[in-house]
């Protein structure tokens, strides 16, 4: 069965819960690749992924645009990922020892950056940057997915790089950073 994510939301708000297993499938290589960005450590990654998804399934109710899971469920998985950057910290203040001490990495300035701006995207700019840069969908694939004609994706595509570099470009000394209207 392959259906949309929309689709898959609403079985499992209307009491198929098991199909939840299928969007697992579908973004557990994206969302693991997300929050090892971050983390720094395959270990930590793979306990925030579930944990994201945990979340996910529980707070489902609370989803109000389900075609947009994807980008939802980045959020919950980035949210997890600062909780579980910030317990390392911690046990690391407090002298305990942690076996991922030796393998975390602060998270990049640029990393930080690229999220930030990614953020401030509009939803329909921001689900498709995601949907081909974290899971490096091809644009026939994300129109497949998403159920829009090709040259929309493209031309969305366009559009949303052409927003990311807007907001990414330091501005001159008497500009302001311009700020993106959001539409939904």
């Amino acid at each position: 069965m392959d259906l949309t994510d929309r689709e898959y939301v609403e079985r499992c708000r209307n009491g198929n819960p098991d199909d939840f297993r299928f969007l697992v499938l579908r973004y557990q290589g994206p969302v693991f690749t997300f929050v090892a960005s971050r983390l720094g450590n395959r270990t930590l990654a793979r306990e925030a992924a579930q944990e994201s998804f945990v979340r996910a399934f529980f707070a489902l109710d609370k989803l109000q645009k389900p075609e947009a899971f994807h980008a939802w469920l980045l959020g919950i998985a980035g949210r997890v990922a600062l909780e579980f950057q910030r317990t390392v910290a911690r046990r690391k203040e407090d002298g305990e020892p942690t076996e991922t001490a030796a393998n975390d990495t602060p998270e990049p300035e640029e990393n930080l950056r690229l999220d930030e701006a990614i953020a401030a995207l509009p939803d329909a700019y921001r689900q498709l940057i995601l949907l081909r840069y974290f899971e490096q969908l091809s644009c026939q694939q994300i129109a497949e997915r998403l159920r829009m004609p090709l040259g929309s994706v493209t031309k969305t595509l366009s559009r949303a790089y052409a927003a990311l570099r807007q907001i990414l470009e330091p501005p001159t000394s008497n500009e302001k950073p311009a700020r993106l209207e959001k539409k939904s």
